[in-house]
């Protein structure tokens, strides 16, 4: 194995937990999470030349993996999710409260699901601690841009959420 593939899989592994996360937020099905972290995969070894280190690692793998993401998305034009927001008048009566942490994040995905591609990536890094600078920079945006958005799209996952019947 060369210095360079040494390189590469040391830093891919540092950084593997990220990988996973976007693979879990733009496919439901295990499979088709397996077939996405293989492109990404992929994607990054192919482009690894084009690092040039004026960013982290980390910054870097974030946008090949995301673009590749919806890239990969769009390509295999999936079927449609099962999940449906109802229209506002729907929502229901009674909410359910749900205090398992493991129930909340199965709701919280089902919920991520339903946003588009620019949504699912912020929500993950915003929820992966990034600043608002580096969400920026990770996904071509405005600072102010990212607040903006980034207030939207808790909003909404408040509401898809909601329609589901859930709070927490």
């Amino acid at each position: 194995m060369s210095t360079k593939e040494a390189r590469f899989l040391q830093q891919v592994e540092a950084h593997s937990g990220i990988l996973y996360k976007i693979c879990r937020i733009y496919q439901d099905n295990p499979a088709d999470q397996h077939d996405l972290l293989q492109e990404i995969m992929l994607q990054l070894w192919l482009s690894y030349d084009s690092f040039r280190g004026d960013s982290q690692f980390s910054s870097w793998m974030y946008r090949v993996a995301f673009n590749t993401a919806i890239v990969f998305f769009k390509k295999e034009k999936r079927r449609q999710n099962t999940f449906t927001t109802a229209p506002y008048h729907q929502l229901p009566e009674e909410l359910h409260t749900v205090s398992d942490q493991d129930e909340q994040l199965r709701i919280f995905y089902m919920a991520v699901h339903q946003l588009n591609k620019v949504e699912k990536a912020l929500i993950f890094l915003f929820m992966e601690g990034q600043s608002g600078k580096e969400i920026a920079a990770i996904l071509g945006i405005t600072p102010l841009n990212v607040r903006v958005r980034l207030g939207r799209t808790k909003d909404k996952l408040k509401y898809i959420i909601k329609t589901l019947g859930y709070e927490f």
